[in-house]
């Protein structure tokens, strides 16, 4: 899973070098009990890591489950969700299909 965390950051460095008109941004959500990975986790990437816990309760609200890689549309509201956990990054057409969807997303409701 950390190995795909450095494709994912590369991923939206070249969408935003190619795609600068669309606001594209990244994060990892960390589920609630697992905080000690984090260490681990901000040494693979440069992405940003939110610690879910029972307040915001993220991975509940977009009913994500782990590797999952969830897409929000501009309103802020799951778009599509990318499972890593029956999809690679380092297959390009699996990384081809998770950059499409980003700026599917991106572009919906322009």
């Amino acid at each position: 899973c950390r190995s795909q965390f450095g494709y994912l950051a590369k991923m939206i460095d070249e969408l935003h070098t190619e795609r600068p008109d669309l606001p594209i941004h990244a994060l990892a959500v960390n589920e609630d009990g697992l905080q000690s990975g984090l260490n681990d986790l901000c040494q693979v990437s440069d992405l940003t890591v939110l610690q879910d816990d029972d307040v915001a309760r993220v991975w509940e609200r977009w009913d994500a489950s782990w590797r999952d890689v969830v897409i929000l549309g501009r309103d802020n509201a799951p778009y599509a969700t990318f499972s890593l956990s029956s999809h690679t990054l380092t297959d390009p057409d699996d990384y081809a299909a998770l950059k499409a969807l980003f700026i599917e997303a991106a572009e919906a409701g322009e």
